[in-house]
C-alpha cells in the first residue's frame, strides 16, 4: 500500500508530498501524523535546509476527506474526543509555521479548506497556473480548522478574509497573486523548476540567518515594536558571531559567491 505522504531528501531540500491523488490529497489520520513526524524530524536536521510542501497528481490538497467524513458520521466517539483528535492533527499547520526553517508550498490544481490553512501556514507559496483556491467550509457547513482564519486575517486583512471564509469564492492564480495569497504564479510546466531553484537558494543561503529572520518576522505579527527590537538586537548580534557572517563579508569584500557552512 502506497504511503500517505512521501518525504524526499536532496541538495538540503526535504519535499513532502501529499499522496493520495485519486482523492485530490485530501487529508487523512495516516497523512497528517506522518507529516506532524516528517516536520518535527526536519526541524532538528541538520542535513534539511527548507521543506517544500506539495500534492501527487493534479492537485496540492482539497482539504479534509468529505467522504470519510460521512462513512464515520455515525460514529459512537464523544464530542470532546474528537475535539481533542482534530486540535492535535492541526499541529501540522502551526509546525510548519514555527519551524525555524523555510517553508514553501508548491501549489497546483485545488487547494482548498484544511489544504489551503496549510498552505498559508508556510512561509512562501508558488502556484500554477492550474491553481484553484478556495476556503471551501462554508460549503460543506463547517466552521475551519488547521489555523486558516488566522493565517488569511494575517495576509489579506480582516474584511477580506471574512469574505473568502463567508462566500468562498474559487481563486485562479492571477486572483490569488493580486491578493498577496501566493508569492509567484507561473505556468504549470515551470512550478517545479520554480520552486526548486527557489528552495535550492534558501537551501544554500545562510540558514542560521534565515532561521532568526522567520522568528523575528512571526514575533513582529503578535509583538510590540520594543519587544520585536528586544529580540532583533539579540539574534542580529548573535548572528555576528557565526562563521557564516564571517563569510559573507569576506565574500563581498572579494567580490565571489559566500558558500555557507551553518556555523
Amino acid at each position: 500500500m502506497d504511503r500517505a505522504l512521501l518525504e524526499t531528501l536532496e541538495d538540503g531540500v526535504l519535499t513532502l508530498t501529499m499522496n493520495r491523488p485519486d482523492r485530490l490529497n485530501a487529508l487523512n489520520a495516516e497523512m497528517l501524523t506522518d507529516m506532524v513526524d516528517a516536520i518535527g524530524r526536519a526541524a532538528a536536521d541538520r542535513a534539511v535546509g527548507v521543506v517544500v510542501l506539495t500534492g501527487a497528481g493534479r492537485g496540492f490538497c482539497a482539504g479534509g476527506d468529505v467522504k470519510a467524513m460521512a462513512e464515520r458520521s455515525g460514529r459512537g466517539d464523544s464530542f470532546d474526543e474528537r475535539a481533542r483528535e482534530l486540535r492535535r492533527r492541526m499541529e501540522t499547520a502551526r509546525l510548519l509555521y514555527e519551524m525555524p526553517k523555510p517553508t514553501i508550498a508548491m501549489l497546483r490544481g485545488p487547494v482548498a479548506g484544511a489544504g489551503l490553512s496549510l498552505a498559508l501556514a508556510c512561509d512562501l507559496r508558488i502556484a500554477g497556473d492550474t491553481l484553484r483556491l478556495t476556503t471551501a467550509f462554508a460549503k460543506v457547513a463547517l466552521s475551519g480548522d488547521f489555523g486558516g482564519s488566522w493565517f488569511l486575517t494575517r495576509l489579506v486583512g480582516p474584511a477580506k478574509a471574512r469574505e473568502l471564509y463567508l462566500t468562498s469564492p474559487v481563486l485562479g492564480s492571477a486572483e490569488s497573486l493580486a491578493l498577496g495569497l501566493v508569492n509567484r504564479s507561473v505556468a504549470d510546466a515551470a512550478l517545479e523548476a520554480e520552486t526548486r531553484a527557489l528552495a535550492l537558494s534558501l537551501a544554500r543561503g545562510p540558514r542560521i540567518a534565515l532561521g532568526y529572520m522567520k522568528q523575528n518576522l512571526n514575533l513582529a505579527e503578535r509583538a510590540g515594536l520594543g519587544e520585536l527590537m528586544d529580540a532583533e538586537a539579540l539574534r542580529h548580534t548573535r548572528c555576528g558571531e557565526t562563521e557564516d557572517h564571517r563569510e559573507a563579508a569576506a565574500a563581498f569584500v572579494e567580490k565571489r559567491a559566500p558558500v555557507f557552512k551553518e556555523r
